[in-house]
């Protein structure tokens, strides 16, 4: 595991703005169900919720990409090592 500072650093606290507003989106989805809301209505706040995550997402790889990878092949400490991360990361998003 890295012992650097994560990437997303400068911007920790609108990152966790932004999960604790999905956060709220899931629970919004539960209460939903709970109350036997319309199947078509949950499935469309999932989607909503499943944006607000890959934004937050999308998020977090432009940070690794801007900071640790750049900061890697800067060094020349890792880039490939880096660059790999970043390709698998890519690739778990694409297929999820």
């Amino acid at each position: 595991m890295d012992t650097h500072a994560p990437g997303y650093s400068a911007d920790k606290a609108a990152v966790l703005k932004r999960l604790k507003r999905v956060e709220g989106q899931v629970r919004g989805l539960q209460r939903m169900v709970e109350e036997d809301t319309y199947c078509i209505d949950v499935l469309t706040q999932v989607s909503a919720a499943t944006k607000a995550l890959e934004s937050v997402a999308l998020t977090l790889l432009d940070e690794h990409l801007a900071h640790c990878v750049h900061d890697a092949i800067a060094s020349g400490d890792g880039a490939e090592a880096k660059i790999a991360e970043a390709s698998a990361a890519i690739a778990r998003l694409v297929r999820s």
